[in-house]
């Protein structure tokens, strides 16, 4: 059996579609993981063959002349690990941290794929182009990919957790309404209040439950306030069992990191993005502008955020459900389940075709 190495880490949004890799490949190939620390925390060791390579976060406050060494220092280690391994392939999923095993794989002749989840090239995938047999990304008209390189794209469907496209949607009875905030892997301040009064307007109108993801120092402020105004909730971090707490769920107010959306649009929740306006090259607005296209759901910069905006917003849309019905609709039609298998045919033809 070959072998093979899937090089991810830092954030969810990198790690999650590593590890649906993993679960199919694993019956095909030798695999394992390599992460940085970060990545690690999104990674059930139990379940996946994992090693880590440190790989340093660049910060304001890290020094300029070190930060050179530290880098080489990984290089050496991922040089010698996959030297060591001898795989087949290396799959970067992106990311800074990978860099440094794509590198490693270049100089000893290992064939490197690409990862791209979102609708705007990374910078390191960019930087990683030149180096890699095909990227594989979900559309042609990949954002900053230079036409030097389009031949490198291959066109799949969206990387989904398999879990997701085996939960069973429940639906909620016209009486009760539940809303599902959730701000990805690295939560969000900001969607942690930005709608709270609206939402305690419309609590008065309808029965609402709040399934609210927040970080652990936010958490026990969250809670209070939903208690405190009689809201029925259910507030957590990171679940590993995610698929479960938004199956329950009518509606989303989210961030717009590529793998949540796609597994919001598996389960057919529609939902309002609110892009984190500081992602690098806009990207969550380009991933969220991908599914509202389709009719999937809205899209609401974060600045144009004003106060009722939400109340407003639910009244216009979403009381009535008809709205929420027909987004349900175009989503079936955007099918997952097939596309599974579908996705992995053609990353694996793609694999020894080059």
């Amino acid at each position: 059996m070959s072998s093979m190495i899937i090089s991810t880490g830092g954030t969810g949004g990198h790690v999650i579609p590593a590890k649906v890799f993993y679960d199919y490949f694993k019956e095909k190939f030798k695999v394992k993981i390599i992460s940085d620390n970060r990545g690690l925390n999104f990674i059930e060791k139990e379940n996946y063959n994992v090693s880590e390579i440190h790989i340093p976060q660049f910060k304001k406050n890290f020094n300029i002349f070190i930060f050179p060494f530290f880098l080489i220092v990984s290089f050496l280690k991922s040089l010698f690990f996959l030297k060591k391994e001898n795989p087949k392939l290396l799959l970067s999923t992106g990311g800074y941290m990978s860099i440094p095993h794509c590198l490693a794989a270049k100089i000893l002749n290992i064939k490197i794929f690409l990862f791209e989840p979102n609708l705007v090239i990374g910078r390191s995938n960019l930087l990683l182009l030149r180096f890699c047999k095909k990227i594989f990304a979900y559309e042609n008209n990949l954002k900053n990919l230079p036409s030097k390189f389009s031949h490198k794209l291959i066109v799949i469907k969206p990387i989904v957790r398999k879990e997701f496209l085996k939960q069973k949607k429940t639906s909620s009875s016209n009486k009760d309404f539940k809303i599902l905030i959730i701000g990805g892997s690295q939560t969000a301040k900001k969607l942690d209040t930005i709608f709270l009064k609206d939402i305690l307007k419309i609590s008065k109108i309808i029965n609402l439950t709040i399934y609210h993801q927040t970080s652990k120092s936010n958490h026990e402020y969250i809670k209070n306030f939903y208690q405190e105004n009689s809201i029925a909730n259910k507030v957590f971090t990171f679940e590993d069992k995610l698929s479960e707490i938004m199956s329950l769920c009518d509606f989303a107010i989210t961030r717009a990191g590529a793998s949540t959306l796609s597994e919001l649009v598996s389960l057919k929740i529609p939902f309002l993005a609110i892009p984190f306006p500081f992602s690098k090259d806009d990207h969550q607005y380009f991933n969220a502008k991908f599914y509202v296209d389709k009719n999937f759901g809205w899209l609401i910069n974060e600045h144009k955020i004003f106060e009722n905006y939400f109340y407003q917003f639910f009244m216009e849309n979403i009381q009535n459900k008809k709205m929420l019905e027909n987004k349900v609709e175009k989503m079936s039609n955007f099918i997952f389940e097939e596309s599974w298998s579908e996705n992995f045919n053609i990353i694996e033809r793609t694999f020894y075709e080059n």
